[in-house]
């Protein structure tokens, strides 16, 4: 299948529209990461080993942390595109589908001969308990050589989040591609966090942004500024002191997500902040850590103080709970009036 060419299976008429654009010129953000279809099984009960189960109902979603991010950033206004690779399978066509019904370019999108596209098999039993399985599938399978660097150098912002396997190689190479001006933003996820620093060493070190959940900041770099400080491995470090420690070996913003405790960020200019998150009643958190992505670099992009830019990302992630999956993303409209608000513009 031609690699600037949409699956088969979608239509203009599908997407309701006269035509489907391939070229994006000047796009705000490119997103690379995995692609999954999020498989949800309910089950009566997890079956142990030799154990026996049957299920009751399966829901599938289209999912993959960088590809939440982008969309939320396309639902907020701004031009988007992704990189990633599907199969020509029920599971590729609808991922590709979610991207062109949430208004994504999918000119960056990589398409496979063979194999499965990604899923992540999800069993829920009536007490809540659950079982993940990843199938990654053509996610694996990406490299450099597949990626137009003439689209990647048009992008303001490039995202990057996890694969599980090889993937992570394109990711590295392509950072000898773009140009100086594009701002790297990476969420590394918990399988980045327990592959530890040198596993990301390359693209940590060109890494303008980095957006990260408190639990995988510790993962990540405590044991790593232990070593390299010649610390006590009995002394504690918080979340500050390891913001501080990344912040100070160049990383020009780093945002720690602490869940209900709000979050903290520091830049390059000496500037903490602080902010409470939003009190709402949460539906589904799954898609919090990338929509709050998402309300921040928008904010950064619109030239938001630090400070604001953590304010008005709380506030997205606030929406993104209050509904399952995505469905709940903050529009462009509803940001504005918040932040019409919020800070009296």
């Amino acid at each position: 299948m031609d690699k600037n060419c949409c699956s088969m299976n979608v239509t203009a008429e599908d997407l309701g529209v006269d035509e489907i654009v391939y070229d994006a010129i000047d796009v705000d953000v490119i997103g690379f990461g995995a692609l999954n279809v999020d498989k949800l099984y309910k089950v009566a009960n997890i079956a142990g080993v030799d154990g026996e189960s049957f299920i009751k109902s399966v829901e599938d979603n289209p999912g993959g942390s960088a590809a939440n991010t982008i969309i939320g950033l396309s639902k907020l206004g701004l031009i988007t595109s992704y990189i990633g690779k599907i199969a020509g399978d029920s599971e590729g066509d609808l991922l590709e589908y979610n991207l062109m019904m949430n208004d994504v370019y999918t000119n960056n999108l990589i398409y496979a001969d063979n194999g499965n596209s990604g899923k992540c098999l999800g069993f829920v039993s009536d007490e809540g308990d659950r079982e993940l399985y990843i199938d990654p599938g053509v996610n694996d399978d990406i490299t450099i050589d597949e990626i137009n660097p003439l689209n990647i150098n048009q992008t303001k912002i490039l995202h990057y989040s996890s694969f599980v396997g090889d993937s992570i190689n394109a990711q590295k190479e392509l950072l000898n591609i773009i140009d100086e001006s594009i701002i790297l933003s990476f969420d590394p996820g918990m399988l980045y966090a327990e592959a530890g620093v040198e596993y990301i060493d390359s693209i940590l070190k060109r890494t303008n942004i980095l957006l990260i959940n408190e639990g995988e900041l510790k993962i990540l770099f405590e044991d790593y500024y232990k070593e390299k400080l010649n610390l006590d491995k009995e002394t504690e470090l918080s979340f500050r002191d390891l913001a501080v420690y990344v912040r100070n070996d160049g990383i020009d913003t780093v945002v720690v997500k602490r869940g209900s405790n709000g979050v903290y960020a520091i830049n390059k200019d000496d500037f903490e902040v602080k902010a409470p998150i939003f009190e709402v009643d949460a539906v589904d958190t799954t898609c919090a850590g990338d929509s709050f992505n998402a309300g921040f670099l928008y904010a950064y992009l619109n030239d938001y103080d630090l400070a604001k830019s953590c304010v008005i990302a709380n506030w997205v992630a606030s929406k993104s709970v209050q509904g399952m999956g995505i469905s709940a993303l903050a529009t462009k409209e509803e940001l504005l009036d918040f932040i019409k608000d919020e800070f009296k513009e």
